[in-house]
């Protein structure tokens, strides 16, 4: 899914002004929703606590991403919805899709 570009930059460095030092900024939406050099700073300098990042603005975060440095976040490889339900469901679904495409039917096209 496209991210809209009325979300791209969305929070940023005045956000992170507003929080309270004790903040722990989670992002697990979208990677681009974020002005990640103003997060980078508030984290660095420690406006906020720290962060949970999922998503990033480019993926996979590049070698050398100023995150890696930042003792104060939890990166993750865009996996927080990964569930056992979450699995289940993805291979029940590739299942009916196979079965469909082999019975002449339309599949599930997830665009």
């Amino acid at each position: 899914m496209r991210q809209s570009s009325d979300t791209v930059g969305l929070i940023r460095r005045e956000h992170f002004e507003l929080m309270k030092p004790r903040a722990i900024f989670i992002n697990t939406a979208r990677g681009g929703i974020v002005k990640e050099a103003d997060l980078i700073e508030a984290l660095a300098t420690n406006r906020i606590a720290g962060a949970g990042l999922d998503v990033f603005a480019n993926e996979p975060l590049r070698p050398g991403s100023p995150f890696y440095s930042l003792s104060n976040v939890v990166l993750t490889p865009h996996s927080a919805g990964i569930t056992s339900e979450t699995t289940e469901a993805g291979l029940a679904l590739a299942i009916e899709n196979v079965i469909s495409f082999l019975a002449g039917q339309p599949m599930n096209v997830v665009v």
